[in-house]
């Protein structure tokens, strides 16, 4: 039955109320505010089978066009990012942060256009920032004036993505930082130790301005807060329930930690709102970064969510689904840096997916809401190989292994920052019902040898009655040997960066 909404109140530890989604009295909710409730998750099916999501990850940092972190890093004398703002700007003594988020224009922004542009380039589900660690909204926030719709672009951002990318069938994510933000933000507090203006405080230091800047306390570490405050908690709470409440996302991302209880609170929040959403049925998906012990991230709890990864991969075959983001150049738009190459991304895809993985990329967008031409570029050829390969992407499966080739790795998690290219050395499998498809990644030198799928490996056990490589309709020749199959190298190459033959 549908839950219905009403206000209730419960104190948390440390004295924290909380407002909560709650079930008529006569009923319980599936989901209760403990991690051994929470691991009922399941990761649900959708998820699993579209693979390939893009993210706009954009927001009021973006506005300078240098790149991440902007809002931290224009308070930290020495710099580039300092640098660029005294010199653009001015003193972060007399323009602040709270200066640039009007430069934030989307004055060119056709979400129609980037929306169908994104779904003709494969991506089955799109994520759109919510709040990222410089404490600004970007939808129409009920607790927080420092938002897109009184400031900046006065546009609701977040529920503009939501309507179009749903009107196209496209499941629709959120991403909130905002748990960094208490620590990492804090550097406004500060003062230059050298030079003319040394010990002018920054403007962060303006109580008219402090529900933006927070108020005083110490914490200052680039990392998720380590001891945020109990107002801080609170507003947490209440402005990512809203973001929830207001766009019902079928994706949570979240880039910080739990908080303990009132975290616990919030994913029974979102999991029970999506069950009363879904008649139900739970098709939410909440992901939780998971971080080595005495990491300052977040707290990973096996099971209760779904794990994501920022720019990294794992090494092998995960038992439950995962989640990888990574972006094409830098988080936040970044003018003249150095993007990731088409082959790069569409390798990585592949490799996600070869390991039981989601990806989602990030495309980032100039102030005004466009995309440069590198970016366009890069896209059209995520489309042209989408257009021909994507049956061995979408609703897939893994093999028995993820693949084989030269890349080895002595840990659990491989860095895409430090990553080497793969090639056409590097073989990748996924597998649907009758049908396993095999990956080259390039364009072989010599002919195709798959030692996984030789008769001693044991690993394939039926005959290869047909080998046919997508995209094209030549004929194929191969051998079955005990120690390969050997596929010889088709005369024609269908499409750039990874060869995918369809085993049946």
């Amino acid at each position: 039955m549908m839950l219905s909404r009403r206000s209730a109140l419960k104190t948390l530890a440390g004295g924290l109320s909380v407002s909560r989604l709650a079930l008529p009295a006569e009923d319980e909710p599936r989901f209760k505010p403990e991690w051994e409730s929470l691991k009922q998750y399941r990761c649900p099916e959708w998820f699993r089978d579209v693979k390939f999501g893009i993210w706009a990850h954009w927001g009021p940092q973006g506005a300078p066009k240098q790149g991440d972190w902007y809002a931290r890093n224009m308070y930290i004398q020495g710099t580039r990012q300092y640098e660029y703002h005294l010199k653009h700007y001015g003193h972060p003594s007399k323009v602040g942060f709270k200066d640039i988020i009007p430069l934030w224009t989307a004055k060119n922004w056709e979400p129609e256009t980037l929306i169908r542009r994104y779904k003709k380039a494969g991506a089955k589900y799109f994520a759109s920032l919510g709040v990222h660690c410089d404490n600004f909204d970007c939808w129409n926030s009920r607790y927080h004036r420092w938002n897109a719709v009184n400031m900046g672009p006065q546009r609701d951002i977040v529920g503009t993505w939501c309507k179009i990318a749903r009107d196209n069938d496209m499941r629709f994510a959120v991403s909130e930082h905002l748990a960094w933000s208490y620590s990492w933000f804090n550097v406004n507090k500060d003062a230059d130790a050298t030079g003319p203006y040394a010990g002018v405080p920054y403007d962060g230091n303006d109580p008219r301005n402090q529900d933006f800047y927070f108020e005083p306390h110490a914490e200052r570490e680039a990392n998720f807060t380590q001891h945020p405050s109990e107002s801080f908690k609170l507003s947490w709470f209440r402005r990512i329930q809203d973001l929830i409440d207001q766009y019902k996302p079928d994706l949570v991302y979240t880039d910080g930690g739990v908080f303990g209880q009132i975290g616990r609170d919030l994913i029974a929040y979102y999991y029970n709102a999506n069950l009363s959403w879904h008649h139900g049925n739970q098709e939410g998906v909440y992901t939780i970064k998971h971080q080595p012990p005495n990491g300052k991230t977040g707290e990973w709890q096996e099971g209760a969510g779904t794990r994501d990864m920022e720019r990294t991969v794992l090494s092998d075959i995960s038992e439950q689904p995962f989640h990888t983001d990574m972006c094409l150049g830098q988080w936040q738009y970044f003018e003249g840096f150095e993007y990731k190459k088409s082959r790069d991304v569409i390798h990585t895809l592949i490799d996600v997916v070869s390991k039981n993985g989601t990806m989602l990329l990030s495309v980032p967008q100039m102030p005004d809401g466009t995309l440069d031409s590198q970016e366009e570029s890069i896209l059209d050829d995520i489309t042209r190989w989408m257009a021909l390969n994507s049956e061995a992407i979408y609703s897939t499966r893994p093999w028995k292994r993820f693949g084989e080739g030269p890349e080895t790795t002595t840990t659990e998690v491989v860095d895409l920052r430090k990553r080497q290219p793969l090639t056409a050395n590097d073989i990748r499998f996924t597998t649907r019902p009758g049908k396993l498809y095999v990956f080259c990644l390039g364009w072989p030198e010599k002919d195709i040898e798959v030692q996984s799928l030789g008769t001693a490996a044991g690993l394939w056990t039926g005959k290869v009655s047909n080998i046919r490589l997508l995209g094209s309709q030549e004929k194929l020749k191969w051998t079955l040997e005990a120690e390969r199959l050997k596929i010889v190298r088709p005369a024609h190459q269908p499409s750039d960066f990874a060869m995918t033959f369809e085993i049946s």
